[in-house]
């Protein structure tokens, strides 16, 4: 696979860089770094091919496990979570509502820990090609926003069904969502799979860390009981991006589908806030938030490159 990538892309690319040669990690590039990726987008594109190849080859439902795997992770936390402690008696459409955060999740968590691991995965080219390492970590990203996609199908189709219709600040929650998501997934990729090179011990440490990302955004709980439970502590709580994200993409798809009364009273007729006020400028903050990150990783990144060939 490694020799066709190079096949392809050798009439795309710079002659400095004839793919068909072994040539060391120091070789000079006009540019390093993020914008370097994108000017090599050809070959960006054939990253991501190969990587979704990869993954089904060799399978017989194919795309369909995208489908599959959410939905399997949807089924088991409403069967137990939403039946079992009851849950769905005080969140309103709770399929919608856990969905919604599923995607989001499961965006990030894919793309944290794919990421983590592309450097080492991809070794073979790493050594072989003279391509920005951080090519691999944002391909990562990509072939996870690819199967952000179908999640979105399945989404769709359901409020659809529940009477649910598209408005434009649905759209832009939407867009900022995924925004946050792409851009904070992608910086923590690009720091720790440089971080994985040096010590391995990073991808299991990611493994662990992502476990907590489900129980740290209204998922499996409403944001309506964060500020029930913890008072003032809600204030600190919309100061996570993801679970911004979460809210963003639950303001776009969940509460549509809400009545009147559902949206303002709970289930013991109590006023509630469903999402948290300012919602919308939050996630603006988030991505500003989000684009520093991603500054720093990539500072982080380029002082650890260059340690890179001698532990790959």
């Amino acid at each position: 696979m490694t020799d066709s990538l190079q096949a392809s892309a050798g009439a795309s690319v710079d002659p400095a860089y004839d793919l068909g040669e072994d040539r060391p990690w120091e070789d000079p590039a006009p540019s390093r770094g993020l914008l370097e990726v994108f000017r090599r987008r050809y070959l960006l594109k054939l990253l991501v091919r190969r990587e979704i190849s990869a993954r089904y080859s060799g399978s017989f439902l194919g795309l369909i496990w995208s489908y599959i795997n959410p939905l399997s992770q949807f089924f088991i936390y409403f069967a137990i979570i939403g039946v079992i402690f009851q849950l769905h008696d005080s969140i309103p459409n709770f399929p919608i509502h856990i969905f919604s955060a599923i995607i989001i999740v499961h965006f990030f968590t894919e793309t944290f820990n794919a990421g983590t691991r592309s450097i080492v995965r991809n070794k073979a080219i790493v050594k072989k090609m003279a391509v920005p390492a951080e090519m691999f970590p944002v391909a990562s990203m990509l072939v996870s926003l690819y199967h952000v996609f179908p999640q979105l199908v399945i989404l769709l189709v359901a409020v659809l069904f529940m009477g649910w219709t598209p408005t434009l600040s649905g759209v832009l929650a939407v867009a900022i969502a995924l925004t946050i998501i792409m851009t904070l997934g992608t910086a923590m990729a690009l720091f720790f799979s440089a971080a994985n090179v040096l010590f391995r011990d990073f991808a299991s440490f990611v493994n662990i860390l992502t476990n907590f990302v489900r129980f740290g955004v209204p998922m499996i709980y409403s944001y309506t009981m964060v500020g029930d439970r913890f008072g003032r502590f809600a204030d600190y709580y919309v100061l996570n991006p993801i679970a911004d994200a979460v809210m963003l993409m639950q303001h776009a798809f969940w509460i549509g589908t809400l009545t009147e009364a559902e949206l303002n009273f709970d289930d013991k007729g109590q006023a509630v806030d469903r999402l948290p006020d300012h919602l919308f400028t939050l996630g603006f903050t988030m991505i500003g938030v989000s684009l520093l990150i991603l500054v720093l990783a990539q500072y982080v990144f380029s002082k650890l490159e260059k340690q890179i060939p001698e532990r790959i």
